[in-house]
């Protein structure tokens, strides 16, 4: 399974953020061992280097920590995961509310806008 890669991002870093989104998602569970290198690059389609660069900046993240022998596994630092959550979330709403502004939209607007929409993603 092969993965569509923008081009306007590095692919390094799009392979992070969806790690990251896993994590954040639950769709990797703290603890949980990542897959090898090997492996996860053959699953997305890309270099092992590539790959290898990913761990790497999940482990400088204090994300992932690798155990000698055994592989990288995903935090157990529950807080570490919330912070990153909350990080995330305000790096979305920083990027969502200068489109916004480059746009002209009011708060306003959006507020009413975003109400409309009410839960349609929970």
């Amino acid at each position: 399974m092969s993965i569509d890669f923008s081009p306007d991002k590095p692919i390094y870093q799009q392979l992070i953020d969806r790690i990251l989104g896993d994590i954040m998602r639950g769709t990797l569970a703290a603890g949980e061992k990542l897959p090898s290198v090997r492996e996860y690059a053959v699953e997305a389609g890309v270099n092992a280097n590539t790959m290898q660069r990913v761990y790497k900046e999940l482990e400088q993240m204090e994300i992932t920590e690798t155990k000698r022998g055994q592989g990288s596994f995903v935090t157990e630092d529950q807080e570490k995961i919330a912070a990153l959550r909350d990080e995330m979330k305000e790096q979305l709403v920083t990027t969502f509310l200068q489109s916004v502004a480059a746009f002209g939209f009011t708060t306003d607007e959006i507020i009413k806008s975003l109400q409309e929409r009410g839960g349609e993603n929970d």
